[in-house]
């Protein structure tokens, strides 16, 4: 177990973390080595090149923006949405872009940002991730000062070339982070478990403690200034509160917001809508807390797919359906009428649901894949379905074994979704998806607290029949628009 919760769950913007918060967080990257190593000040030219996924739906995607800031010294969980149109306007009208906002170098989209739609990968004699992107540095005199090559991987990780190769080879940069419970499979948690006499939450929390220290994980963790002689699982508790409350705004802007979302398919937001109708009446239906849940995860693909702030669960296109089901948590269960828990008590719920969430996250992340454009949206909205099913359980006080049957159930029935969003946005099918994939996820958490017996497919053999799927997955249905809705449906 090398993965810790603040790495699944990020605080970014829209509209997708593997094309937007990624190849942000690359390009960020890139400038800020070249401000190490010496050659910022000598750099006169900075391009960018990009391969596969991100060429062929980069545009919707907003690759291309995200690199821009990424080389100006933004970073996803600081830029602030509402500036980002002015400051991309000021480098089209002045064809200019200062590096980590002190180097100016000479930048043109047609000359600095290429998109290469015939070419898979960066490094064509080494097939990789179909996530690539290469950042050339050159002086005055057209000398290269660095090349290096970015992969974009999923849930806005990003690895350099030779990082991938190092992971690829189980050597990878965080293999050396040491935790007090190690898990590599579902079943090794489970004993681990069972061993220790602890919950999934606080095997989590315990290896979340070990690794509160660790420099990269500092850079993710939501920081609590009034909390900073507290004790790290004080802070831990802390920063997972503050990435729900990142949740809750982004649900509170995507129903109060109405209008056309960008890109050119003219897509209506329609959470605030739907809101409306069920504050009108519509709650007398039996069936009013699904709908509240499909609002809610609605609400959050809205805010992604325009652009604001939002939390990655495990990704962008998939970010609704966790905070869907934790409202519906906080809503539907905590604040049931006559049975309401105490503050205290939900709050100890919704951390639980969010440790737990991220173990099995954790599972798929490193085991399989939460990349659109490696395996399908199976990676994506099935990954965050199977973590929402099994956080819930835990947030309900069910059993570990429970968890884990939730957590199958509801993957089991996401495998094979494939990825191909019209015109290249996180807009159709996505906003929808991430509705049917919250409702999913309650499903498989009720089955699975419901059955007094075992069952036959494990975790683990789910999450390698999803790998195995995606791989077997032809590559025109993950994430480049080339078939699927996305070549049959053109018009909307």
């Amino acid at each position: 177990m090398n993965t810790s919760l603040f790495e699944l769950f990020k605080i970014g913007i829209g509209p997708s973390s593997s094309h937007t918060v990624g190849p942000m967080r690359a390009a960020l990257r890139f400038v800020q080595d070249l401000e190490h190593s010496g050659a910022l000040t000598a750099t006169s030219s900075v391009t960018a090149h990009l391969y596969g996924s991100l060429a062929l739906t980069g545009i919707g995607h907003g690759t291309d923006r995200a690199i821009l800031l990424g080389l100006l010294g933004e970073a996803p969980d600081r830029v602030d949405p509402a500036q980002v149109e002015p400051t991309l306007a000021r480098i089209e009208a002045s064809n200019s872009l200062t590096l980590l906002g002190r180097h100016a170098i000479p930048f043109t989209r047609a000359e600095h940002l290429l998109f290469h739609r015939n070419q898979m990968y960066p490094l064509p004699e080494t097939p990789t991730h179909p996530n690539g992107l290469r950042f050339i540095a050159s002086d005055a005199q057209g000398h290269e000062l660095a090349n290096e090559v970015f992969y974009s991987i999923g849930g806005g990780f990003i690895v350099s070339a030779s990082e991938y190769e190092a992971e690829r080879a189980a050597s990878s940069p965080t293999s050396t982070r040491t935790v007090p419970y190690p898990f590599s499979s579902a079943a090794a948690l489970l004993a681990s478990a069972a061993e220790h006499t602890l919950t999934i939450a606080e095997l989590l929390l315990a290896n979340e403690v070990a690794l509160f220290n660790t420099a990269d994980l500092k850079i993710n963790r939501p920081q609590q200034e009034s909390l900073a002689h507290a004790s790290p699982e004080e802070q831990i508790k802390a920063s997972i509160l503050t990435l729900w409350r990142t949740m809750q705004q982004s649900i509170e802007r995507g129903i109060a917001t109405e209008g056309i979302l960008p890109g050119g398919l003219n897509v209506r937001r329609r959470a605030h809508r739907l809101a409306e109708r069920l504050d009108n009446g519509g709650s007398n239906d039996p069936l009013a807390a699904i709908d509240w849940v499909t609002v809610y995860a609605m609400a959050v693909n809205e805010e992604n797919a325009a652009g604001g702030r939002v939390v990655t669960a495990p990704t962008n296109g998939a970010a609704g359906v966790i905070p869907a089901i934790a409202q519906y948590y906080l809503r539907f269960i905590a604040g049931l009428p006559g049975r309401e828990l105490s503050p205290q008590e939900t709050e100890a719920g919704i951390i639980r649901f969010f440790l737990t969430a991220a173990a099995i996250g954790i599972l798929y992340k490193e085991n399989a894949s939460i990349s659109g454009a490696e395996v399908g949206c199976q990676g994506e909205v099935g990954v965050a379905c199977s973590m929402a099913a099994g956080g819930l359980v835990a947030a309900l006080n069910g059993t570990n074994e429970q968890i884990e049957h939730a957590a199958e159930i509801a993957m089991e029935h996401n495998l094979g979704m494939t990825c191909d969003p019209i015109g290249g946005l996180v807009q159709i099918p996505c906003i929808e998806r991430n509705g049917m994939g919250a409702v999913k996820a309650i499903n498989a958490s009720r089955l699975a607290m419901h059955e007094t017996e075992g069952h036959k497919l494990s975790l683990d053999q789910i999450i390698a029949t999803m790998y195995q799927t995606g791989l077997d997955m032809q590559s025109r249905y993950k994430e480049t628009s080339l078939a699927g809705l996305a070549l049959n449906i053109i018009e909307c």
